[in-house]
C-alpha cells in the first residue's frame, strides 16, 4: 500500500506541480549514435563553509559511466559553483532514462533530474557499402535425433519397476521367513517341506543343503525341549539332549539320539571338511532328521493345561491373530503405496524426458502466472475517466485521497486507483485515473518520466526504456513506455529482471493510466499482459 502511495505521489508532483531545485542539471545532448558519449552536468551553488561530495559510479540507470570528469569550481563574490561531469555510452538502441542521482551537501542528500535521451542506429550507407545477398539455409549437422529420449525413458522405467519388484519379493519372502507357526513340530515340518522344494543338494548346492537341514533340526530342539542347541557344538548338543530327555522324562530310545548324532557330524564335515556324501546317503539323513524330530516330539509328555492357562493362551492367541491382521493390512497399504509412487514418478520422468522440463513444471507442479491466465477473466470500467479494461481478476479499490499532501490534493478534482497483486508479485496490475480542477493539455511525456523514475526510486536498477506512440481500437492515442529493470528481490534477496509496460492517455482535465510488471521471461504472464492491453477502451471523463 506504501509503494502505491509513493508511486501515485511522485507521477502527480511531477506532472502538475515542480520545486526549486538546488542542484541543476543538464546534458549536451538526448539524441546520440550507439557508443557515443554523452555528457550529464550536475552544477550547485555553495557558500565557501560547505562540503558537497559527488558519488563515484560506473554506471548510471542503463548508461555505462566511461568517464569521470575533475570538479571544476567557479567562484563568485562570496559562493562557490562546483560543475560535476559525467561521460555516459550506451551500445543498445532504444530510448533510456537517465535516472536521478544523489549529491551529498553539509550531510544532506539533493536529487538531480532524470533525463530521457535516445541512443540510435548507426546508419549505412547503401551507395558506398557494398550489399551481399543473404546466404541460403545451410543444412543442420546431423544429429541423432530424439530416439535417445525415449530409450532413456524405458530404460529407467524398467529400473524403477524392477527396483519396486524386488523390494516386494524381498518383503514377500521376509513374510514367510517370519510366519508364526502354532507349534516347534508344524515350523519344522513346514520348513523341511520347503527345503526339498529348493532342490539345493540337486544343483549341486550340498553345503547349504545341509546347513538349512541342520538348523531346522537345531531350532526345533532349542524351542521344544529348551536347551541352547543353535550356539551349541554337535557334542555339546547331544549332551544336552540326553540331560534334558532325563529331566523331562522324555522316552527317547538311543537309537533316535544316536541317528540324530550322526548326521549331525556328517554336516560339520560336508560344511568344514568339504566332504561330498553320495545322493543315496543325502536322501537318509534328510529322512534320519524329518524320523527324529517326529520321535522327539512325540516323547515330550503331555501337560494338561489349567483352565487358566487355557484361557491365558486363548487370549494370547487372539491378540496373536490381531497383529497379524494388522501386519497384513500396513503391507497392503504399503505396496498400494509403493506401487501408486511408482506410477507417479515413471510418469513424470517419461514427460520430463519427452516434453521438457517446463512442461511437467507448468502442467503437474503447477504455475501461479499459467492459473491466472486460464481462470474467468472479468471485464469492467474503473476510474474518471473510465478505462473498460478485460482483466484476470477483479480490481480492489485503494483510497490514496488522506495519503497525499494538501497543496496536490488542492489540484485534483478526482482521483482513483485500482490494482491487482503487489509489486513484489509474479503479476501486478495497477489502473489509475486524475480529474484536475484546472483543464488543460497534461505533458505525457513529462508524466512518463516521472512514472518512470518512482519506479526506479522502488528499487529499479539498470532501465532500459523504449517509448512509442499508442493507439487504441477506438483510434485514442496516448504514449507506452516498455523494457526491463532489475531489483533486489525482498523474498529471496537474489537480483531479479522485470518486465514493465506503462500506457498513458490525456483527455481534457484527465490523465489515464495501466502499468504492467511481471517477471521477464514468463511466457504466461505476456500472454496475460497482451489480453489486457488489447482490451483497453477509453471513455471521456464527466465534467
Amino acid at each position: 500500500m506504501k509503494k502505491q502511495i509513493f508511486f501515485l505521489l511522485l507521477l502527480l508532483s511531477t506532472t502538475v506541480f515542480a520545486q526549486q531545485k538546488r542542484v541543476e542539471t543538464s546534458i549536451d545532448t538526448t539524441k546520440n549514435k550507439i557508443g557515443a558519449e554523452f555528457k550529464l552536468t550536475v552544477k550547485t551553488s555553495v557558500d565557501t563553509l560547505s562540503k558537497v561530495v559527488f558519488p563515484k559510479l560506473k554506471n548510471i540507470g542503463a548508461l555505462e559511466v566511461i568517464q569521470s570528469y575533475p570538479v571544476d569550481t567557479v567562484k563568485n563574490n562570496d559562493r562557490y559553483e562546483l560543475i560535476k561531469k559525467y561521460g555516459l555510452t550506451q551500445f543498445d538502441s532504444g530510448r533510456y532514462v537517465i535516472p536521478a542521482i544523489k549529491i551529498i551537501i553539509n550531510s544532506k542528500a539533493y536529487q538531480t533530474d532524470s533525463i530521457a535521451v535516445e541512443v540510435a542506429n548507426v546508419e549505412v550507407d547503401t551507395l558506398k557499402q557494398k550489399m551481399y545477398d543473404i546466404k541460403d539455409i545451410q543444412p543442420a549437422a546431423d544429429t541423432i535425433g530424439d530416439w535417445w529420449k525415449y530409450l532413456l525413458g524405458l530404460i529407467v522405467f524398467l529400473a524403477i519397476g524392477a527396483g519396486i519388484y524386488w523390494f516386494l519379493k524381498n518383503k514377500q519372502k521376509k513374510k514367510i521367513e517370519e510366519e508364526v507357526y502354532k507349534t516347534p513340530i508344524e515350523k519344522a515340518t513346514s520348513l523341511l517341506n520347503n527345503l526339498e522344494k529348493k532342490e539345493l543338494w540337486q544343483k549341486g548346492e550340498v553345503k547349504e543343503y545341509y546347513s538349512e537341514l541342520t538348523d531346522i533340526a537345531r531350532n526345533y530342539i532349542e524351542e521344544a525341549i529348551e536347551i541352547p542347541a543353535m550356539e551349541s557344538t554337535t557334542s555339546e548338543l547331544i549332551a544336552g539332549l540326553k540331560a534334558a530327555s532325563v529331566k523331562k522324562k522324555m522316552t527317547v530310545s538311543s537309537e533316535t539320539i544316536e541317528n540324530l548324532e550322526r548326521v549331525l557330524k556328517q554336516a560339520d564335515l560336508v560344511k568344514f571338511a568339504k566332504s561330498k556324501p553320495l545322493e543315496y546317503e543325502i536322501t537318509e539323513d534328510r529322512n534320519k532328521i524329518q524320523k527324529a524330530i517326529l520321535t522327539l516330539d512325540s516323547s515330550i509328555p503331555v501337560e494338561v493345561p489349567a483352565e487358566e492357562d487355557v484361557l491365558l493362551n486363548e487370549a494370547q492367541r487372539q491378540k496373536q491373530i490381531a497383529l497379524q491382521l494388522k501386519k497384513k493390512r500396513k503391507q497392503r497399504i504399503i505396496t498400494a503405496a509403493a506401487i501408486v509412487l511408482f506410477l507417479l514418478t515413471a510418469t513424470t520422468i517419461f514427460l520430463m524426458v519427452t516434453k521438457g522440463f517446463d512442461y511437467v513444471k507448468d502442467n503437474l507442479i503447477g504455475h501461479p502466472s499459467k492459473e491466472l491466465l486460464e481462470g474467468e477473466w472479468v471485464r469492467s470500467e474503473y476510474g474518471n475517466p473510465a478505462v473498460k479494461i478485460e482483466t484476470p481478476k477483479v480490481l480492489v479499490r485503494t483510497d490514496l485521497s488522506k495519503a497525499l499532501p494538501k497543496e496536490g490534493m488542492a489540484l485534483i478534482k478526482e482521483m482513483q486507483s485500482f490494482v491487482y497483486g503487489s509489486m513484489i508479485d509474479n503479476f501486478y496490475l495497477m489502473v489509475s485515473t486524475f480529474k484536475y480542477k484546472q483543464e488543460g493539455q497534461i505533458d505525457l511525456k513529462k508524466s512518463m518520466d516521472g512514472s518512470l523514475q518512482a519506479m526506479e526510486s522502488q528499487g529499479a536498477q539498470n532501465m532500459i526504456v523504449k517509448q512509442e506512440d499508442y493507439e487504441t481500437k477506438e483510434g485514442i492515442t496516448g504514449l507506452k513506455a516498455y523494457g526491463t529493470f532489475s531489483r533486489v528481490s525482498p523474498i529471496t534477496n537474489e537480483k531479479e529482471r522485470v518486465y514493465y509496460e506503462v500506457l498513458m492517455f490525456s483527455q481534457e482535465g484527465g490523465l489515464q493510466q495501466i502499468l504492467i510488471l511481471h517477471q521477464e521471461g514468463d511466457k504466461y504472464a505476456n500472454e496475460i499482459s497482451e489480453r489486457v492491453l488489447s482490451s483497453v477502451e477509453l471513455k471521456q471523463g464527466d465534467k
